[in-house]
């Protein structure tokens, strides 16, 4: 049951809000001194955390996906938590959000002028950037968001690798990055709202594994994509056929019909990468896949996307992914078997 002198957090609810983060959210923070004592002893004890669901003006909702979120409290309503979850969002990568949360933007910063602490799961750290709390400070959101996030933010250092970041003045600003790493954020507010064991008992209740690895396996994934330069958007086009290739950077300059000095500046300024980093990009996106749906040897996937040397290939994945190409096959390739 939850008590009078549990910790408040209040958790953010607005039309594009996903059920599934926000209701895992309340689960897990209910949880905490609860269903550890009703496991090990038989009795539930006294949550120690006390969520609530709060909106613009309280009234319940449908979001995108259809499910009905039913708030506790409006803005206006809502006693002052101790700290403010913003679930992730269901927006476009680079939507404009200007105008359209206002009243939820004031809030925030009103709450944060207080001392209340403010969590942004996945792409909930969007609205944090649009309170302008996180100028020059780390941040980071879902791996796919990234690079808009630091386009309409450049004010703001994104870190698209790592699965948690914590920032401000007495950390008191706290992002997860993509898809289940809102666990990741719930358990460290756990345990800096209520303590490590607390924190702990509630990995070992919902078999929760920590993101150690964080969003680099998948945050190239949408690296430099771009269709406004045409005649560099050919050149993607054939490089994307011909990465494995020898010199495939001097097939991209005989492709545009430039001077190569002229086709990387244009490049970078199209992309935001230097031609070779980009062809890098793609084979290793393209070793991924081998790794996770065969057996061949590491040396054979190098030689596959176009490395000869395959203790390069081993350091570049390495530096570039977060793990080892062997670790990330063991990783990745059972969830692949899994799943088809």
């Amino acid at each position: 049951m939850t008590t009078h002198s549990a910790t408040q957090v209040a958790i953010l609810a607005v039309p594009e809000t996903t059920a599934s983060t926000l209701y895992g959210m309340f689960d897990l923070f209910v949880a905490a001194g609860r269903d550890w004592e009703l496991l090990m002893h038989g009795r539930p004890g006294a949550s120690l955390l006390r969520p609530l669901i709060v909106s613009r003006d309280g009234r319940g909702f449908r979001t995108g996906n259809g499910a009905w979120i039913q708030p506790d409290a409006s803005l206006a309503d809502c006693p002052a938590p101790t700290a403010i979850c913003i679930p992730d969002l269901l927006v476009v990568p680079g939507a404009a959000l200007e105008g359209h949360y206002d009243p939820e933007l004031a809030w925030l910063l009103a709450c944060h002028g207080r001392g209340t602490l403010l969590a942004g799961a996945c792409t909930g750290s969007l609205l944090l950037a649009e309170t302008g709390l996180l100028a020059g400070q780390d941040a980071t959101t879902h791996w796919a968001y990234c690079d808009a996030l630091a386009r309409q933010h450049p004010e703001v250092c994104v870190h698209a690798h790592r699965a948690l970041v914590v920032s401000g003045e007495g950390g008191r600003l706290i992002m997860a990055g993509g898809g289940t790493t809102w666990i990741d954020l719930a358990l460290f507010l756990v345990a800096r709202l209520v303590g490590v064991d607390e924190a702990m008992h509630l990995a070992r209740i919902f078999l929760i594994d920590w993101h150690h690895e964080g969003q680099q396996p998948y945050a190239t994934l949408t690296a430099a994509r771009q269709v406004e330069d045409a005649l560099i958007s050919d050149t993607q086009v054939w490089v994307a056929q011909h990465y494995d290739t020898h010199s495939p950077v001097a097939g991209m300059v005989r492709c545009a019909g430039l001077t190569e000095r002229s086709f990387k500046r244009r490049f970078k300024a199209a992309t935001g990468m230097t031609p070779m980093d980009y062809v890098h990009t793609l084979r290793l996106e393209e070793a991924k896949q081998i790794l996770e749906s065969s057996d061949a040897p590491i040396e054979a996937v190098a030689e596959e996307v176009g490395y000869a040397d395959p203790s390069f290939f081993r350091r570049l994945f390495a530096r570039r992914v977060g793990l080892t190409p062997r670790q990330y096959r063991r990783r990745f390739r059972g969830l692949r078997l899994t799943l088809q």
